[in-house]
C-alpha cells in the first residue's frame, strides 16, 4: 500500500446518496458514463488502471444521517478492495481532515 499520493474523498457536508456520488466523481475523475448509482460506483473502482489509496475524511456526519446508505458504500468499497486488492486501498480518516503528521491514524476497509 502506498500513501505517497494520496487520493482524499472529502465527504463533509454530503447529506444523501447523490452528493457521495458526486464527490466520487469528481475526487477520482470517474468517466462520463459513472451513472452515479451502486452498481456504477462498483464497476468504477473496479475497473480503476492505476492502483489508487484513497482516503475517506469527514464521513462520521453522513455515517451519522444516513446510516443504511452509508453501509451500503462500506460494501461498495469494500468488495471492489476485496476484488481488486493490487489496485484500491481505502482507508477511513478517523480524524478532521488528512495530510498532517499530527493526524490521528486512518482505519483500513481493506
Amino acid at each position: 500500500m502506498r500513501l505517497d499520493d494520496p487520493v482524499v474523498l472529502d465527504l463533509t457536508g454530503v447529506t444523501d446518496k447523490a452528493d457521495l456520488m458526486d464527490r466520487c466523481a469528481t475526487a477520482l475523475a470517474l468517466p462520463d458514463w459513472f451513472g452515479r448509482n451502486w452498481d456504477a460506483l462498483a464497476d468504477c473502482l473496479t475497473d480503476l488502471t492505476e492502483p489508487v489509496t484513497l482516503v475517506v475524511t469527514g464521513w462520521r456526519a453522513y455515517a451519522d444521517t444516513r446510516p443504511r446508505e452509508w453501509r451500503t458504500a462500506q460494501e461498495v468499497f469494500a468488495t471492489a478492495v476485496d476484488e481488486r486488492p493490487t489496485r484500491l486501498t481505502v482507508l477511513l480518516a478517523l480524524g478532521e481532515g488528512f495530510g498532517g503528521s499530527d493526524e490521528p491514524p486512518a482505519a483500513s476497509l481493506g
